[in-house]
This record gives C-alpha cells, sequence and structure tokens, in this order.
C-alpha cells in the first residue's frame, strides 16, 4: 500500500464547528490540521513521471506539519466496504494511462494538540472519534498503517443451509441477525411457512435476496398496502391516490405512465440542434419533444448516510429517465426533503422534545446540512443541476403516542 498527503480536508469554518463540539464533549484537545490521505495499491511500481502525474490529478503532494501534531486519526471509508469516491477515481486513473493504479482510496488526517504532556486516555479516543466519523459508512484508525485492510480481498465464503427443518423458525431469526437483514416477524414467518412447504432448509443466499428484493425501499409495501384508519377499511393504497390523477384526467395529454422507468407527457414542437447520423454534420431538426418526470424515493440510504443517500438518489433518477422508451435526455431535476423537528442546538422551538432516534439513522439535522449537497453535488457532476426543492419539518402526538 502506498501513500499520498493530500491538501485541507476541511475549511475553516467547518473546523471552527468541530472544534465547539470537542469543547462541549469535555476534551481538552484542539483540532490544529485536517488533511487529505490518499491511499494506492499498485500492480507495478509507479515511474516518477506516474508519480507526478497522480499527484497532480489529486491535486495532493502537501506534508502534513509535524510541529501542529501530538494526537492523529484517520477516518476513512468503513474497512470491507467499497466507497463511490474509489470506484470513480481508480477509474479516473486508468483512463489518464495510470493503469498500474488498481485501487485508489481517500481518507482524512486530523490532527490534534493536547493541552499538558498526557497521554489521550481510551476513552477520550472513543468520544472524539464519535465527533469525526459516520459509524455506518467510515471508520477510525489511530495510525495510518492500519488502513492497509482497506485493500485486503476477503475470498467469498461458500454458502451455507439455514437449519429450519432441525431447529425451527430460530434458525432464521439468528440469521437475521447475524446477515443484518432487517426482517420483520411477518416476513420471518413467511419464509418459515415457505419453505416447510418446500420441505427444504433455505440457504444464506437465498434469506439475502429475499431481504433486498422484499425491502421497502424495492417494493414500497407500505405504498401499496391496504389501510385500515379508525376500524374503517380505506378503499385505496397511498399508490392508489397519487395514482388517482391519472384516472380522473383519464390519460389526457398524458402519453405513458406508471408503466416505464418515468412518465411522459405531451410537449411542443420545438428545433432540436444535434448531428445528422448519416453525415454528422450539426443541424436543426424540428419535432415533437415530449416531457418526461421521475420520481425517486432514497429515504432509507439517505437516513443511514445523508451525503451519500440523498446523491446515489438523484443518481438513480438520472439512470431511470435515461432509459425511458428508446432513450431520453435528463436536463433539470428537484429534490424534497421530510424530516423530523430539527432541534437545532442552542435554538430550541418551544415545540421540539427530543423522543430520542435509532443509533444507526442520522439526525434530522444531519440530513438537512448533508443531504441537499450531495443532491447537488451527484447531479452537479452529471451536468443536470438541482434547480428548485422543498423543506418541512413535521411530528404529531396521535392516540398520545409521538
Amino acid at each position: 500500500m502506498l501513500y499520498i498527503p493530500g491538501q485541507k480536508a476541511l475549511s475553516a469554518f467547518r473546523i471552527e464547528k468541530l472544534q465547539t463540539k470537542i469543547q462541549a464533549a469535555g476534551l481538552s484537545c484542539v483540532l490544529e490540521e485536517t488533511q487529505y490521505e490518499y491511499f494506492l495499491e499498485t500492480s507495478s511500481d509507479l515511474t516518477s513521471e506516474m508519480q507526478a502525474q497522480l499527484k497532480v490529478l489529486l491535486n495532493a503532494g502537501a506534508e502534513p506539519n509535524p510541529r501542529l501534531t501530538r494526537f492523529e486519526l484517520f477516518v476513512v471509508p468503513r474497512l470491507g466496504t467499497l466507497s463511490p469516491w474509489r470506484s470513480k477515481a481508480t477509474e479516473i486513473a486508468g483512463i489518464c494511462g495510470l493503469t498500474g493504479v488498481q485501487h485508489l482510496e481517500r481518507g482524512i488526517r486530523y490532527a490534534f494538540s493536547i493541552e499538558g504532556d498526557a497521554p489521550v486516555s481510551r476513552a477520550d479516543q472513543e468520544t472524539l472519534a464519535a465527533l469525526l466519523f459516520d459509524p455506518m459508512t467510515e471508520s477510525v484508525l489511530t495510525e495510518r498503517s492500519a488502513a492497509q485492510p482497506l485493500f485486503e480481498r476477503i475470498p467469498p465464503q461458500p454458502g451455507k443451509a439455514i437449519a429450519l427443518l432441525e431447529t425451527g423458525v430460530g434458525a432464521i431469526e439468528r440469521a437475521n441477525v447475524d446477515l443484518g437483514l432487517a426482517l420483520a416477524e411477518d416476513e420471518i414467518d413467511y419464509l418459515k411457512a415457505a419453505f416447510e412447504n418446500l420441505a427444504r432448509n433455505p440457504t444464506d443466499v437465498e434469506l439475502m435476496m429475499f431481504a433486498q428484493a422484499n425491502s421497502e425501499h424495492c417494493r414500497h409495501k407500505i405504498f401499496k398496502a391496504d389501510w385500515t384508519v379508525e376500524g374503517v377499511a380505506r378503499a385505496h393504497s397511498l399508490m392508489d391516490m397519487i395514482q388517482n390523477t391519472y384516472d380522473k384526467s383519464a390519460g389526457r395529454g398524458v402519453l405513458s405512465a406508471y408503466s416505464d422507468n418515468a412518465s411522459v407527457i405531451e410537449g411542443s414542437v420545438s428545433d432540436r440542434f444535434y448531428p445528422d447520423p448519416e453525415t454528422g454534420i450539426f443541424g436543426y431538426c424540428t419535432e415533437q419533444t415530449p416531457i418526461l418526470m421521475k420520481v425517486e424515493t432514497h429515504n432509507h440510504p439517505t437516513a443511514i448516510a445523508p451525503f451519500p443517500g440523498a446523491a446515489t438518489g438523484a443518481g438513480g433518477e438520472i439512470r431511470d429517465e435515461g432509459a425511458v422508451g428508446r432513450g431520453s435526455k435528463p436536463k433539470a431535476g428537484l429534490i424534497g426533503f421530510t424530516v423530523s423537528n430539527l432541534r437545532i442546538p442552542n435554538a430550541p422551538a418551544p415545540w421540539e422534545t427530543d423522543f430520542g432516534l435509532p443509533a444507526r439513522i442520522a439526525s434530522p439535522l444531519s440530513i438537512m446540512l448533508e443531504g441537499p449537497i450531495g443532491g447537488a453535488a451527484f447531479n452537479n457532476e452529471f451536468g443536470r443541476p438541482n434547480l428548485a426543492g422543498y423543506f418541512r419539518s413535521f411530528e404529531m402526538t396521535l392516540a398520545g403516542e409521538r
């Protein structure tokens, strides 16, 4: 593994905000410097010319200031995962002729000074680390060499059967925890009945595939579910209510809805400037220009990791838009966020009460600070600007429960 120091990672404003959190946590250390760190795995030694080219590509090469450092922490993508940045950066390096670069990853080095000569305790390290990283997507290291597992290749494990028939439903319940499947109780009951009917044990692969394919993110089970409200069965699901506008309009002006990757409505006749496929010469072509619209929900990924969750949500939208009909061209996007009360530090609103949240979920404030930037960043990278959006916070008490 090779290492290249990069440029400053955080702005002075971000460092100041982070230092405020450090002080509020009762820690005596001072954040002096943040710096990008680039980790490389190569198939062969890089020539001096290649190294120089790589430093230019990464805008790297600034050595850390040892006089500012008494204690360091390194935040890298979660060990055992492949980050989106790594995928993009490695591909770009190859396109630029650096074919010897097999993997290229980025982390951030945080350098601290400490009052007095006392070493930082393990408890203080853990408190400090919690302020620096997202445990769902990142890992914190105490030394640079500990980043080696970023490039470790773990051999695929053989598939195995889950002993449902021998030990009962507890086998699926244990697999649910061990594999992180997040199966609900009714899903576990369904799987138990299904495989008992098949008279065989499920495999871990089958359970994993079911968990993904049957997730709310993929199937919108709640969106399409039957609802009973105050004892009265409702005629329409949430999805039916959305599609009701199309039903009421009898499809007037709608060329495609709820059947392709995006909906298409009638547009107008316009002049489009593009090259003739036969001659390659640019010119105007007068033709009908239908308009497409697409909604991509990315609730769970954004709740887990706001920046990449919102970013990849925009990516899914762009992908689906481009796949409509024989092909289409995404032009612009909107983005919306509906979250719980923000509970801004030192600025609480009278109606806001902290009811807590699961440890794996980002706070509403974190979502609103990072999510819009993630969505905008991905859109900008594809030349498809995020033009507008909405933001709402909402909580209510229903039947005595929040």
